[in-house]
């Protein structure tokens, strides 16, 4: 997804009117199938002792200059900011940078993921929390983008992310889109939808959850290898630690 319009950034809108004081906003998740929920922007501006335990556990494993990937409101950059790293945020949505930086983040850009390059220097550590390896969007787009940070990343490069195990996942709302995914040859946790907020919506795209299973069969060829798996017993919320293969 590229730079949001103003009438594209729900999720932006959501985000900036929980910060003003508008603590009912909530962001509508509409999947293609007709699917919908809502969502509190809550979690996204929990301080470290709120967050998920994978979470905390996982930020233990980010070392060096560091590339948030989908910053929301910020929670991550500031508190890696205040462990010390020098933290670079990208969004594509507007509003969220602005978020962003009134919360105190000190470097954060508008900029997709697909359009990251060397202007922004190295990085030793990429960080996609809060479900972020979803941005990566399909199996294509997956292994094309983290070839990119492969050639982005310093020597001892790593990712840290998090996902979902739609395996675990046994509601059924969501058993027959992943078998509509499996017949239309797609990866069972890659998702499409769009955010809306009053009458701001996102365009249309693809979201991409994966097993530990998964994603090591994702990385394989990328120049990536999945070195540490972070879960609780039968949640499906995950941390992954991945690392670069030896030269």
């Amino acid at each position: 997804m590229k730079r949001l319009r103003p009438d594209q950034d729900a999720f932006g809108r959501v985000l900036l009117a929980y910060l003003d004081g508008r603590h009912r906003a909530a962001t509508i998740v509409e999947r293609d199938d007709g699917f919908i929920e809502s969502e509190s922007p809550a979690a996204y501006f929990d301080p470290f002792r709120r967050w998920f335990a994978v979470e905390r556990q996982a930020l233990h494993y980010v070392r060096g200059r560091v590339l948030d990937v989908g910053i929301g409101a910020g929670r991550v950059a500031l508190e890696l900011q205040r462990r010390g790293h020098t933290v670079v945020g990208i969004d594509v949505s507007p509003l969220v940078v602005r978020v962003a930086r009134r919360r105190g983040v000190r470097n954060v850009k508008v900029l997709a993921l697909e359009d990251v390059d060397r202007s922004l220097g190295g990085f030793d550590t990429v960080v996609m929390f809060m479900n972020n390896f979803g941005l990566f969007g399909s199996e294509a787009k997956a292994r094309r983008l983290l070839r990119r940070l492969h050639a982005l990343t310093t020597d001892q490069g790593r990712i840290v992310a998090t996902s979902s195990d739609f395996t675990k996942n046994r509601a059924r709302d969501h058993r027959p889109y992943r078998r509509q995914n499996a017949a239309r040859g797609r990866m069972p946790g890659q998702i499409r939808f769009r955010l809306r907020y009053r009458h701001f919506q996102t365009p249309w795209f693809d979201y991409l959850f994966v097993s530990p299973r998964e994603l090591e069969r994702l990385l394989r060829g990328t120049g990536w290898r999945l070195a540490r798996v972070i879960r609780h017993e039968e949640d499906t919320l995950y941390a992954a630690v991945i690392d670069k293969e030896p030269a």
